[in-house]
């Protein structure tokens, strides 16, 4: 599964919403992630994907999207 797809899918499982159709919605605006889901967040892209981001360097601004979470990860991927 590509990264894109798996973001996708952890970020559904963490909503309960489909959020490919919605990539530039700021998921804490909108009351769709908070800090829980983060910590979980940053968990499940450990697991999936082998990335690690320190909870003390994660800057929210930066990951307040499908597309920049989409795009983080594939930047610490590579």
């Amino acid at each position: 599964m590509e990264i894109k797809q798996t973001v996708l899918a952890i970020l559904q499982e963490l909503t309960g919403e489909d959020l490919s159709t919605h990539l530039d919605d700021d998921l804490f605006e909108t009351a769709l992630l908070d800090s829980m889901d983060t910590v979980q967040l940053l968990l499940e892209l450990q697991d999936q994907l082998g990335i690690t981001v320190p909870v003390s360097e994660f800057d929210r601004n930066a990951w307040n999207t499908p597309a920049k979470i989409i795009s983080q990860a594939e930047a610490l991927n590579a």
